[in-house]
C-alpha cells in the first residue's frame, strides 16, 4: 500500500541552509542518479547528523523547527506530516 502523507508546504531545493517552512518532520527526494549528502544543521550552523541518499531514494527526516537541511540543487525537500 502506497504512503499517505499531508504536504505541509511547496517543494524547494536544498542548494542552500533551509528550516524548509521550520518543519520537524521533511521529506527528502535525491532526484539524481548519483549520492547526495544530505546534512542537518543548528540554526547557529552546528552540524548535527548527516546522511548519504542513493540515486532516487527518499526518505523522511525529523527535525527541530529551527534546524536547517542542505544538499544540492537535486536535493527536493517539503514539510510533511503523518
Amino acid at each position: 500500500m502506497a504512503q499517505v502523507i499531508n504536504l505541509k508546504g511547496v517543494e524547494g531545493n536544498l542548494v542552500s541552509d533551509s528550516n524548509v517552512g521550520f518543519a520537524t518532520l521533511v521529506r527528502v527526494l535525491n532526484n539524481k542518479t548519483s549520492v547526495q549528502l544530505i546534512t542537518k544543521k543548528t540554526a547557529a550552523g552546528e552540524v548535527l547528523a548527516n546522511v548519504t541518499l542513493a540515486a532516487g531514494e527518499v526518505l523522511y527526516i525529523k527535525k527541530a523547527p529551527s534546524d536547517t537541511l542542505i544538499g544540492v540543487a537535486t536535493s527536493l525537500a517539503v514539510a510533511v506530516a503523518q
